[in-house]
């Protein structure tokens, strides 16, 4: 899926485009989410992992991902942001991991493998490299051996740590994005080919979705906005809107099981392309501007998919380091 730009912080890489679910302000949100409900366990563990004791540790690797998958090394990741469902919105949304999950893997797939690589701790350098190639293999990408001496040898991302930074950094962003709804569609380009417009300017379904609507929103993209949205959703989840809900968005959430768990979100944040994001069809979202009506009555959905993935991040993340979800 090729998604809308927007700024961002980069690890390993600059000047190269970002694409990504939910843009910069939606990860880097996800990520102060997130951050806000860790143990503390959890964050020394992955404060240790990241070489960042700052309270950033989060936000600054939450879009590293997507900006890895435009490198020379990283383009095999490309596929790990997203399940193709082919379902038929709006009369039916679903999602089928053998049957949406490509050769190449998918966003699950990803969630997956990535997971189980953060937790093992124990592997030796060269056992993560004979490892990153089956993965590799698994997922049915071709020239596996290219793929796996740029992005796992010394002369690639280099040491043991490295390889642990990096496995951490995809699996951070990989659970923000199959929150995005049409991430987790194969209709159009999961909205990508549906050409609208918003506040007058010509743009894309996939792409309001990624970027317009949480702007519109929150007004900027800056960091700052990010902190204080998470805020904002962190009051919500604790004592709010969300209050009575949060429990059930860890329903079903199982560390030995990292498929059925994403399967959960994946069809969770599918439900709302029939619901939410299309529920009359594309035909009449072509013909409106979609920062007025449409904008009012799908921001609550957007607001609350940013704050499951923040929520479910950060008790995925204390699984890995505790193997409780402390929350």
């Amino acid at each position: 899926m090729k998604l809308q730009s927007s700024a961002s912080v980069l690890l390993l890489a600059s000047g190269i485009p970002l694409c990504s679910a939910w843009g910069t302000l939606g990860h880097d949100t996800i990520a102060y989410v997130a951050t806000n409900f860790v143990s503390s366990a959890t964050k020394t563990y992955f404060q240790t992992i990241l070489g960042d004791t700052s309270t950033d540790y989060l936000a600054s690797v939450a879009t590293w991902a997507d900006s890895y998958r435009y490198t020379t090394a990283g383009k095999f990741s490309a596929p790990f942001h997203y399940i193709d469902a082919l379902d038929n919105p709006p009369s039916t949304c679903g999602v089928n991991y053998s049957r949406d999950c490509g050769t190449g893997g998918c966003v699950v797939s990803a969630i997956n493998n990535y997971t189980t690589r953060v937790k093992t701790t124990t592997l030796s350098s060269a056992e993560r490299i004979i490892a990153a190639k089956m993965l590799v293999h698994e997922f049915g990408v071709s020239n596996s051996e290219t793929h796996f001496s740029l992005c796992f040898s010394p002369h690639g991302l280099g040491s043991h740590i490295q390889v642990w930074i990096y496995i951490s950094d995809i699996a951070f962003q990989f659970i923000g994005d199959i929150h995005q709804p049409l991430h987790d569609e194969n209709l159009d380009v999961g909205g990508n080919d549906i050409d609208v417009t918003f506040d007058g300017a010509s743009t894309n379904l996939h792409a309001i979705w990624d970027t317009a609507i949480p702007e519109k929103l929150i007004g900027g993209y800056a960091l700052s906005d990010a902190k204080s949205w998470a805020t904002t959703l962190t009051t919500a989840i604790k004592t709010g809107t969300y209050k009575s809900s949060a429990s059930s968005w860890l329903t079903g959430m199982k560390l030995s099981d990292p498929v059925a768990s994403s399967m959960i979100w994946a069809g969770d944040s599918n439900a709302y392309v029939c619901t939410t994001v299309m529920p009359k069809g594309v035909s009449p979202l072509e013909t409106v501007d979609l920062a007025g009506d449409y904008y009012t009555g799908v921001v609550g959905v957007v607001e609350e998919q940013v704050a499951k993935a923040g929520y479910r991040l950060a008790a995925w993340l204390n699984l890995i380091a505790t193997g409780s979800t402390g929350l």
